[in-house]
């Protein structure tokens, strides 16, 4: 007895110690998959990332300017490097990533954008993604060429946290849940902004204004968090690479405290906003236009695609040759790179006070602004016209490209805040330069530019997902009360496809040839079209193929009672005469395929064996398009099935959506005969009836008519 308790001691006492060890184990990994270690990694990846990118891209600068200083004395040799140098540097980006993923060329935000709506968009945040993004857009940073790098920023930080995401999957399962992706995808953007600028404050306030059309709270934390943590890993390797002292901001300004501004300067503060509203929207429109005349079927631009490295080799011989600092450069401080250009604009110097006259110490690279024959207002305004379309154009390369610094360069915090639709850029500015004091005269910029650019053009990202063409659901305009008066059974689509539960497999598989249709919504009955719920085009494609499976009818004859009658008759063949009945043998066999699957066909669907989501959204005919708009754009929604009492009566996509929106400020308010049958319009007033004739769409045109029929 005392053996066997010896024993059973022994083992429980095992079983005790290997349960603790997996407890722990499992407590282990329940803590790695929680949300904040995954933000810490996703920071720190990003802060090295860009650190890296900007001490490569700081270096090829340096060997780029030691190229032009050694030269000197030979004009020729000079002005061969350069331009051959951001010419192999910006067709090495574009090469690299045609080759390797040409889904990292250019900004990467409307792309963004369009995978936050709920769009799957393929190859776009992948591995090879990442790397030709971070590879190309450090060659373009290391050219000296006017492009930004924000935009990929945000787009490289997007891929780093799918990427995480995949691998945390291991740890925890809420990392497959694709809400949950999509949340860290916002947190993402703004550990991008942040890595740039060392600004977390502004990167989270500019990825929700960017990126997010409706803002989850629930998000905050994480997004501050992540950024954080970014901007402080990012500013401490400045500081350890000996770059910085400590951590400051990244373009420290020493502008006095006491008194910042004079009252009286505040108009002048407007009128700046509202000229960079008007600029901004320019800057758009002229990016737009670029863009259209290369997708413009023409023999120049078919040779053009064909071989894809002249266009970005052209431009930036243009852009080298007109920068040279011995020709025309020395007429528009081309010397200068982008850094070089904000430091030396930010600086504390009154220029048109020390010009003609010896320059002062600490003017450092100031001095190229300085020319003895030419008045400084004349290098400015040369400056900013070509440093303006040649960022326009810059950012239309093949290459990875963002135009949030060209524009910063050119128009500071308000033209960008025009260009990009954000007011964030403001709270930016403040954590670029670490001063506040111009706080009040900077948001009153900020917000007229807005006003006025969004009145005139979309923001680049949106103008850029037009041209494009993504599905993504533009904003209802502001001021456009008729959004209200547009109803869903205006823009629906009446001849629905689909399913009832008397259909038979033939009436399915005449419906899955010849819609492609992701959801197929099952009514009750084609009289009563009551709404049952939706089916997944995959359910019941793999229904229908398993219907008419060979397995399946293998073992429906075998089940059938001529089963063993049909079988045997080809059990014992005779020898002498098998070659001769081997073509009649196939024959009839496939004639017996042929007819079963027929007969099949024929049969009635078994709902019951198919998976139905019996809650498909739904909208009323009196939905407006205002609340489809917002309904659209909360949930990600793709479709939703219009019914009225219950019946099925249209489907309303986010194709019909969008194409609604162009129109909206077309139309008027609705009368009150639209809303009464027609028989009843004889007892409204006349003058109640408006009647349109403006060109529209079909789907506003029968609004037209039981107007004019009142």
């Amino acid at each position: 007895y005392r053996e066997q308790l010896g024993s059973f001691a022994r083992r429980e006492a095992t079983r005790l110690l290997a349960e603790n060890q997996r407890r722990k184990h499992k407590y282990i990994v329940t803590k790695l998959g929680e949300d904040w270690i995954f933000l810490v990694l996703l920071g720190l990846t990003m802060a090295l990332v860009s650190w890296c990118m900007d001490y490569a891209s700081a270096k090829s600068l340096q060997v780029y300017k030691w190229m032009h200083g050694e030269l000197q004395g030979n004009v020729l040799l000079q002005y061969l490097a350069w331009v051959t140098y951001p010419m192999v540097l910006i067709m090495f980006a574009s090469l690299f990533c045609h080759l390797v993923a040409p889904q990292s060329i250019g900004s990467g935000i409307p792309e963004l954008k369009t995978i936050l709506r709920g769009v799957v968009l393929k190859e776009y945040l992948t591995l090879k993604a990442f790397v030709a993004k971070v590879i190309g857009l450090t060659a373009g940073l290391g050219s000296g060429m006017p492009v930004g790098k924000e935009g990929p920023f945000v787009h490289i930080a997007s891929i780093c946290a799918a990427v995480l995401s995949k691998i945390m999957s291991i740890f925890s399962g809420v990392y497959e849940n694709s809400a949950h992706n999509q949340d860290l995808l916002v947190c993402a953007c703004a550990v991008g902004v942040a890595t740039c600028f060392a600004a977390p404050v502004g990167g989270v306030l500019f990825s929700i204004e960017v990126t997010s059309t409706y803002f989850a709270v629930r998000n905050y934390w994480r997004g501050y968090f992540a950024a954080t943590f970014s901007a402080f890993i990012f500013r401490v390797l400045s500081v350890w690479n000996k770059d910085a002292v400590t951590i400051t901001a990244l373009f420290r300004t020493n502008f006095r405290m006491e008194f910042p501004f004079d009252l009286q300067e505040l108009p002048a503060f407007a009128i700046i906003g509202i000229s960079c509203g008007f600029l901004g929207a320019f800057f758009v429109f002229l990016n737009r236009q670029v863009v259209l005349v290369m997708r413009r079927q023409t023999a120049l631009t078919r040779f053009l695609t064909k071989h894809r490295l002249i266009y970005p080799a052209v431009v930036t011989l243009v852009i080298a040759t007109l920068t040279f600092p011995p020709g025309f450069g020395q007429f528009m401080a081309g010397e200068l790179m982008p850094r070089e250009c904000i430091t030396s604009l930010f600086d504390n110097f009154t220029w048109t006070k020390i010009w003609g006259s010896p320059p002062p110490p600490g003017l450092g690279r100031s001095a190229v602004w300085l020319h003895p024959q030419v008045n400084v207002f004349i290098i400015l305004l040369l400056f900013f016209v070509m440093k303006f379309w040649m960022s326009a154009v810059s950012t239309t390369m093949p290459i990875p490209s963002g135009a949030f610094m060209p524009v910063f360069i050119l128009g500071a915090a308000a033209m960008t805040g025009a260009v990009t639709h954000t007011v964030s850029t403001a709270v930016i500015c403040f954590e670029l330069t670490g001063q506040i004091s111009h706080i009040l005269p900077m948001m009153v910029a900020v917000i007229l530019a807005n006003m006025v650019a969004q009145g005139l053009q979309p923001s680049l990202y949106d103008s850029i997902i037009q041209v494009k063409k993504l599905p993504y659901l533009p904003e209802l305009g502001f001021g456009h009360f008729s959004k209200y008066n547009i109803f869903v059974e205006d823009i629906m689509v009446r001849k629905v496809k689909f399913l009832s539960s008397q259909s038979t497999y033939r009436e399915l598989n005449n419906l899955l040839k010849s819609t492609s249709l992701k959801t197929i919504p099952l009514v009750d009955s084609k009289e009563s079209m009551i709404l049952l719920g939706s089916i997944e085009r995959s359910e019941l494609l793999a229904f229908c193929d398993w219907w008419l499976s060979a397995e399946r009818r293998i073992l429906s004859q075998r089940q059938g009672p001529a089963s063993r009658e049909s079988w045997e008759s080809f059990a014992y063949v005779d020898e002498e005469g098998a070659e001769e009945s081997e073509e009649k043998v196939c024959d009839a066999l496939g004639n017996g395929i042929k007819a079963w699957e027929e007969a099949e066909l024929d049969k009635q669907i078994d709902i019951d064996q198919i998976r139905i989501d019996p809650s498909p959204f739904q909208l009323v005919e009196r939905t407006s398009l205002h609340k489809t708009h917002t309904l659209f754009s909360l949930l990600g929604l793709s479709h939703a099935y219009v019914t009225s009492i219950g019946k099925l009566v249209g489907v309303v996509a986010l194709k019909e959506v969008r194409r609604a929106i162009p129109h909206v400020a077309l139309l008027r308010p609705r009368s009150p005969c639209s809303a009464v049958p027609s028989h009843a319009c004889a007892a409204v007033p006349r003058a109640l009836c408006l009647s349109i004739t403006l060109p529209l769409p079909s789907f506003l045109l029968r609004r037209s008519v039981l107007l004019h029929r009142c």
